[in-house]
């Protein structure tokens, strides 16, 4: 009831302003224009804002900071709104919460919230629930001085004394590593900087492996071993020489039986493993890498089972025996569907849980491994997502899932596999008169302009009519095979309950429909991407959900790079358009190696010393295209430390959209000084810049 007195008296105060609440008339800065040259392939690019490619530059900052000044005077009409919703955000928010305890090597681990706190604190309680409570790490006391703050990977050590944990104080994804001695409560630097956030201990309880990465590009691309007490300094144990594999993992398998480093590239990966109880070992490959084949590994008893996309494009497992790694002598346990993509699976003593994706929609198939029986677990819901949770311990029957929706808050249940009993564990407390029930969710499938059907995902409140003038706000992402999951989010109410739709249009380039999903959406078939949201969009005016003038849009990283094709397309199927840390010049981007995520992404976008990629990519790049021509009113985010869409790309984006726009819709910047490609840390801080982001669109559809 507070919120909504204080929403009530923000709102009528900024009704009260009259014309004030006008956009203020003052001129967006105008950015030096400095000629640049791009040649490649006989082809000439001129780039007048190639300077802003530099954080170090004053002159830069300086830009920066009167784009934030410049949005400030645009959206101060709105600044009670924002106020509003952000107290309403806030206010659904159960404050003091906690996650669902699961049980691991003795502990029930949990993460709780303090009533006005910004960040969790990890806890546990020994062998029981009734026990009494130890806190593990505030990251309330860590965080203070800081105006940024995220714990990266916590590890607790199997003889559950010393506790490992990453810190990023930047938000540029560059870790330093830290121990706590649970018994003493001291917590010691390492001295380790330039980590990759990945941290995991050896059974001997004194050997620790770490990520390490290049400090240049932010390639994940060593991984050495650090054992905390004998004096030593770190050693080396791994370095990834091919610059298409960005990123390496280091982790301990389920069982605690080996340690396990994983080098990834976009469509191959490898994979080694050392026996966790002699750290000071020589790590072996489980099978060498192969071009375009993936595969997962998990250990228990004395086998191997392995989820891999050999000869199996929507991946099938296998399963090998310890010393017979090599593909020759896998064997078949599910083989591969042409109709379901294999996602994940979970291994017990007595069962084997297999996560699959079928039209768009997850299931859940218990395997009995004893008798070989199966079912499935059933869901409901028109559309939702449901996803294996934590799951520590192999002796159990008991398997704990989630599951949410767009209007079913997320869920945590145990289901027990051998009775079939299925019990709640926690589920999200929205603060306030939430019901699901005020709301419905459908999914379409949109015939697209080749005869594709795409799924398409919306949710309003009910009794909404459809006569084509609904505020909708419509999201895409489709890129690296991210599949676009239905999920409540408790800050849409403040859409919703103005009278907005909601839609998830689930494009190719994600893996929503299976792996070829994924493949029709990337390298040369980029452009079913962006047709796909185009055609989703249409076909929500043609069912008179909504209007051009009532329709907005909305993506973020490469969703971003969705948004600004779009913008160049179709400015006239969008009244607004929010592009958050937008990966918009392409070309660009994927022609400087030194950029973070460049090499390794060959295979996503294609490599521009190609002639035939470089013409393909020129074709749809946002930052290349854009064009004189009437924009739709655009909020645009950025993070100045971001390491995986520079700063640079949504700034110069916007200046040259500012330079070719020809109506008098606000083209509009926000940059982040203090945090990178996520936004803001802190689960309250972040509500401003949701409210910054919902205050726009509010206000566009006039509907406050």
């Amino acid at each position: 009831m507070r919120n909504t007195i204080v929403c009530m008296l923000l709102l009528t105060m900024a009704m009260a302003c009259g014309p004030g609440r006008k956009p203020d008339d003052a001129e967006p800065p105008v950015a030096p224009r400095h000629e640049k040259q791009l040649v490649i392939h006989g082809d000439t690019r001129i780039d007048h804002y190639y300077w802003m490619n530099d954080r170090e530059n004053p002159d830069v900052i300086a830009y920066l900071e009167a784009e934030n000044d410049y949005l400030e005077t645009q959206l101060a009409h709105t600044r009670e709104l924002q106020e509003c919703l952000y107290e309403e955000m806030k206010g659904r928010i159960k404050q003091d919460d906690q996650s669902a305890p699961y049980y691991e090597n003795g502990y029930y681990y949990y993460i709780r919230y303090e009533e006005g706190k910004e960040y969790p604190v990890y806890c546990r309680k020994p062998g029981s629930l009734e026990a009494g409570e130890e806190v593990m790490l505030d990251v309330n006391e860590l965080a203070s001085p800081h105006p940024y703050y995220r714990v990266g990977r916590v590890d607790i050590s199997l003889d559950n004394r010393w506790m490992a944990f990453s810190v990023d104080t930047v938000g540029r994804r560059q870790y330093t590593i830290m121990v706590k001695d649970l018994a003493t409560g001291k917590v010691s630097p390492t001295g380790i900087s330039h980590a990759g956030g990945d941290v995991v201990w050896a059974a001997d309880n004194n050997t620790f492996f770490y990520t390490s990465i290049d400090p240049e590009t932010l390639r994940y691309y060593q991984i050495y071993r650090y054992n905390f007490f004998d004096g030593e300094g770190p050693e080396l144990v791994y370095e990834e020489e091919d610059h298409t594999f960005y990123y390496l993992g280091v982790s301990r398998t389920k069982d605690n039986r080996y340690l396990m480093i994983t080098a990834n590239a976009t469509l191959s990966n490898e994979i080694w493993l050392l026996e966790a109880d002699r750290p000071q070992g020589d790590f072996r490959v489980f099978h060498p890498r192969l071009r375009d084949m993936r595969y997962r590994v998990w250990s228990y008893n004395g086998k191997f089972y392995i989820l891999t996309n050999h000869e199996a494009e929507n991946f099938r497992l296998m399963e090998a025996t310890e010393g017979q790694t090599g593909i020759r002598h896998w064997q078949e346990v599910i083989p591969h569907r042409g109709d379901v993509l294999l996602e994940n699976v979970e291994l017990f003593d007595d069962y084997l849980v297999v996560q699959e994706r079928e039209r768009a929609l997850p299931r859940m198939r218990i395997i009995n491994m004893v008798t070989g029986d199966s079912h499935h677990l059933p869901f409901e819901e028109e559309a939702y997502t449901a996803y294996i949770g934590i799951n520590a311990e192999l002796s159990t029957p008991v398997l704990r899932f989630n599951y949410t929706s767009l209007t079913t808050p997320m869920t945590t249940y145990d289901y027990h596999m051998e009775t079939g009993e299925l019990s709640l564990v926690k589920q999200q407390e929205v603060v306030g008169d939430f019901s699901p029930d005020d709301y419905e969710t459908r999914r379409y499938y949109v015939k697209a302009r080749d005869g594709v059907a795409v799924p398409l995902t919306i949710v309003h409140r009910k009794g909404v009519d459809r006569d084509g003038t609904n505020p909708l706000l419509l999201y895409g992402y489709g890129s690296y095979g991210s599949s676009a999951n239905p999920r409540f989010n408790a800050n849409a109410l403040s859409l919703l309950d103005r009278g907005f739709i909601y839609g998830i249009a689930h494009v190719r380039g994600g893996q929503d429909m299976g792996r070829q999903w994924y493949e029709d959406g990337k390298l040369l078939n980029k452009m079913n991407t962006f047709n796909d949201f185009i055609d989703c969009a249409e076909f929500l005016v043609e069912e008179n959900y909504t209007g051009p003038e009532h329709l907005f849009a909305s993506g973020g990283s490469a969703g971003g790079l969705l948004m600004g094709v779009v913008v160049n397309e179709r400015p006239d199927l969008f009244k607004g358009v929010v592009a958050s840390v937008p990966f918009v010049d392409v070309v660009t981007t994927m022609l400087d190696e030194s950029i973070p995520l460049t090499t390794a992404e060959y295979d996503e976008w294609g490599n521009p010393n190609d002639p035939e990629y470089y013409r393909y990519m020129l074709s749809y790049s946002p930052y290349d295209n854009v064009r004189r021509q009437d924009y739709p009113n655009m909020l645009v985010t950025s993070g100045l430390h971001d390491s995986q869409v520079q700063y640079w790309e949504p700034t110069k984006w916007v200046a040259r959209l500012r330079a070719h726009h020809t109506g008098d819709a606000r083209i509009l910047l926000y940059t982040n000084m203090e945090a990178g490609h996520s936004g803001a840390s802190g689960r309250f801080r972040r509500l401003r810049e949701q409210a910054r982001v919902f205050a726009f669109i509010l206000d566009l559809a006039d509907k406050h």
